[in-house]
């Protein structure tokens, strides 16, 4: 057993973090990252991923000097980044992994850090009694206790730089700042769509606006469904990276969206923003929106469709006069 006791000394040149594995994880981990960096700029940060999506989101992160996939490259994984020694090992779960429990386990770093509730607390140098409702922006920025410092005020979350391809750039040469409104139609978890009745309602609520729609791969037919009978609604070409749905959320007047990852892209740049959400108090308190122009709708149930149309209709309104 260890023993969690002091915060860790310096220096401290390495420090591998467990990234969870859903983008919006991803997102919320990068204002850590930012902090870490501002304090140490200097020390070499690695990311162990469990899931594609996540090692291509930090392969593209500057600020990450290695990402290793756990399950999906064990030769570069055994023979590049295990046999090395660590200053700092990082485990965000606040619940029990099997995945993130070996890691936790067998990487071999000189101070081990987690959060209570994983199941494996007396691994740890330092753990962390975090309040269940904690965001998890917070929660992760935690850390910075283990090292006896604060955050940086300006750590807010970023997308890495991806690339950007030529339809998306051309449209982003002449889609006019702060003009459109965006709409999500996609969403992770279960419940969180609408339907097609439904954004089309809004759409046709607000004649004098302009819109345009974001999709999911899987989404497209819908997205494409909801383009073509409005005239206010501006077709445009599928995203294949976050940094490309972030460029054109950074040109729009403000974002509608049910709880998903481009809640989080919308607060890199403080984009104005309704989020809908379903009815689950947990994760409502942990993933609230961070812009500071925000309209917070839940559900009464555990599908965003039972939002009524007017609640939706009425937070757009009041962001509008606000902007």
């Amino acid at each position: 057993m260890r023993t969690a006791t002091r915060p860790l000394k310096e220096p401290i040149n390495s420090i591998v973090i467990l990234a969870r594995e859903c983008y919006g994880d991803a997102i919320m981990l990068t204002p850590l990252i930012a902090a870490l960096k501002d304090r140490y700029p200097s020390t070499s940060i690695y990311i162990v991923a469990f899931t594609r999506i996540i090692y291509d989101f930090f392969s593209a992160d500057r600020n990450i000097a290695g990402v290793y996939h756990a399950k999906r490259e064990p030769g570069k994984y055994l023979f590049r980044f295990w046999p090395k020694k660590y200053d700092l090992l990082f485990n965000p779960k606040d619940h029990p992994s099997t995945h993130f429990a070996i890691q936790s386990r067998i990487i071999r770093a000189r101070y081990k850090a987690g959060i209570t509730g994983n199941g494996i607390e007396p691994l740890f140098d330092f753990v962390l009694d975090i309040a269940a409702n904690t965001h998890e922006s917070q929660r992760n920025l935690s850390l910075m206790q283990v090292i006896g410092a604060e955050a940086a005020p300006n750590c807010h979350p970023y997308i890495p730089e991806m690339p950007v391809s030529e339809a998306i750039a051309e449209l982003l040469n002449r889609l006019p700042d702060n003009t459109y409104i965006g709409i999500n139609i996609s969403t992770g978890t279960p419940g969180g769509h609408r339907t097609f009745e439904q954004w089309s309602e809004l759409i046709r609520s607000f004649p004098e606006e302009r819109f345009v729609i974001f999709s999911a791969p899987g989404d497209l037919e819908a997205k494409r469904r909801i383009e073509e009978p409005h005239a206010n609604v501006q077709p445009t070409p599928p995203t294949k990276n976050l940094y490309e749905v972030l460029q054109i959320i950074n040109r729009l007047k403000l974002l509608v969206t049910p709880d998903t990852s481009l809640v989080h892209i919308a607060a890199c740049s403080d984009k104005p923003l309704v989020a809908m959400y379903r009815y689950n108090p947990t994760d409502r308190m942990a993933f609230s929106p961070l812009s500071t122009l925000r309209e917070v709708i839940v559900s009464p149930t555990q599908a965003v469709k039972d939002i009524a149309n007017s609640a939706v209709t009425a937070a757009v309104k009041k962001l509008l006069r606000k902007i």
